[in-house]
């Protein structure tokens, strides 16, 4: 499982970068699969990507074509996806996206996410033996209808609030 310190992440990027690189052989943010989510007028930079969450909505895609491999990690068949949108609209943080046709998500790299490699902050880090899920349920209703981008901004704001506010108290003091 990946897990993020929010107050580690300066903002840069590395983490998108190469996700696209590995996955697709270009960069751009369009093909990675971890999102940064930039809210600028509160200053929080805030990479997205798969929760390996407990209630795996994800799975619900009518065809079957997505399946949790060995690491917890989401894997989408190529050969059963319709692209349907299914996933993309489960997912309440938008860690799932559609683009070019193929539904985007976390896969671990296998084992070894480059986004950590790259991240030379120490902002998001690998935890093979994680065993602890996440639950995303109070985010689903607050996502329902909402694009990605939009999920994520929402994700990020709610996951960040803690750090905010533990800012806003050191400024007052």
């Amino acid at each position: 499982m990946i897990v993020l310190d929010p107050a580690k992440c300066s903002g840069c990027r590395r983490c998108e970068v190469n996700c696209s690189f590995f996955h697709s052989g270009t960069v751009g943010r369009s093909a990675a699969r971890v999102k940064v989510a930039k809210i600028e007028d509160i200053g929080i930079d805030f990479p997205v990507f798969c929760q390996l969450c407990r209630e795996r909505y994800c799975t619900r895609c009518p065809e079957g074509a997505v399946q949790i491999e060995a690491l917890g990690q989401v894997v989408v068949s190529p050969t059963l996806c319709t692209v349907c949108g299914a996933c993309e609209r489960l997912c309440p943080i938008g860690a799932i996206e559609i683009y070019n046709e193929i539904p985007h998500v976390c896969d671990l790299c296998g084992g070894d996410p480059r986004c950590v490699k790259a991240c030379t902050l120490g902002a998001i880090r690998f935890e093979s033996d994680a065993v602890e899920t996440v639950s995303l349920k109070a985010h689903k209703r607050a996502s329902r209808g909402l694009r990605p981008e939009a999920k994520r901004v929402k994700f990020a704001l709610a996951r960040s609030r803690p750090l905010r506010e533990r800012w806003l108290k050191e400024r007052k003091q």
